[in-house]
């Protein structure tokens, strides 16, 4: 039984804040932080995969989620909802209910392929290049979606809201925090899966030793493709809730500022700790909360936290470790069977 303990204690924590998002209990600025910090863990924690797990160094993830945010918008509006743009919707609202997941995929596919395009030159490169690389892609996504005015270009773009009132209208519940919550878990799961793999095992040995690895028969490419996909998916998923909680996409929501935050998360909690990850993301977000009343001079403050963090913590809060290395009796309940 105790080996279920958590597959049971994190549902019933996810069910706890619906309940109480339901009755009232939490209001909306409460859930809009939740919904917020849930986004944030899919974001650091993918992020982590590539700059902590594998050992690469890509600080352009914001523009993976802009992809995410858009496709997930335009695929919302196409399926669900009646807009100027694409006209009457394909399927009806209520659909939405059990479709939405479709969206949340096929923001992920997007976002995916665009990650290919970092995959590909990492073959070759690594550290400062590689860097460059995903800031480069970064600026490319955002600078071809603002001068796209067929949707909205530097304007933005708006029309996510009815997918979400469809739900509401057959079965009255914050459907937006379950499909966070949802998303949060599910990221979390999946890239621990992914990890905790015997495939995982070649993007710790990547890390370690590249050429190490490929003399012991590791698929390198194949290795950095795949991880770069998962992550730069999830990053896809993100946005795409993203632009669902806010109902309102703008490409500058997502430039280097977006990426930032990302890495700050990462190594707040730690390289290659998902743990960590998660924590940061929690963190990260509160603190974010706090400084919102000094407006653009938070932005003073949040690098000069990262500066003192690499000063005299660079191994951030958790290091590479986890939960179950740090307090040995919980190991049993982070056990994936």
């Amino acid at each position: 039984m105790q080996r279920y303990a958590l597959n049971i204690l994190l549902p019933a924590a996810a069910a706890f804040i619906v309940v109480l998002s339901q009755m009232g209990a939490l209001d909306l600025y409460v859930q809009s932080v939740i919904m917020f910090m849930a986004i944030n863990v899919i974001m650091s924690a993918s992020l982590n995969l590539v700059n902590g797990n594998m050992g690469e160094f890509s600080c352009g993830h914001g523009g993976f989620m802009c992809v995410g945010a858009y496709v997930g918008s335009l695929l919302s509006m196409l399926l669900f909802t009646n807009s100027k743009l694409f006209g009457a919707a394909l399927l009806p609202g209520y659909s939405a209910l059990v479709l939405f997941p479709l969206v949340l995929l096929g923001a992920g596919a997007a976002a995916a392929l665009v990650g290919v395009i970092v995959a590909v030159p990492s073959f070759k490169t690594r550290g400062d290049y590689l860097a460059i690389i995903t800031l480069a892609v970064n600026y490319m996504v955002i600078s071809a979606i603002q001068n796209l005015d067929v949707i909205g270009g530097p304007r933005g773009l708006t029309g996510m809201r009815p997918t979400m009132s469809a739900m509401e209208d057959v079965v009255n519940l914050p459907w937006m925090m379950i499909w966070v919550l949802i998303g949060a878990f599910g990221s979390v799961a999946l890239i621990r899966r992914y990890i905790s793999s015997t495939y995982g095992k070649g993007v710790n040995a990547v890390c370690q030793d590249e050429i190490a690895a490929e003399i012991m028969s590791v698929d390198t490419n194949r290795i950095k493709l795949v991880t770069f996909m998962v992550s730069s998916g999830l990053a896809g998923v993100a946005g795409a809730l993203y632009a669902h909680v806010v109902g309102y996409v703008n490409p500058g929501s997502f430039d280097i500022l977006k990426s930032t935050e990302a890495m700050v998360m990462v190594y707040l909690g730690g390289m290659g700790s998902l743990s960590g990850s998660v924590l940061s993301a929690v963190l990260f977000t509160l603190l974010l909360e706090a400084l919102r009343p000094l407006q653009i001079y938070k932005w003073v403050l949040v690098p000069l936290i990262l500066i003192l963090l690499m000063q005299f913590r660079p191994e951030g809060i958790m290091g590479n470790k986890e939960l179950p290395d740090m307090f040995p009796r919980l190991r049993k309940y982070f056990t994936f069977k």
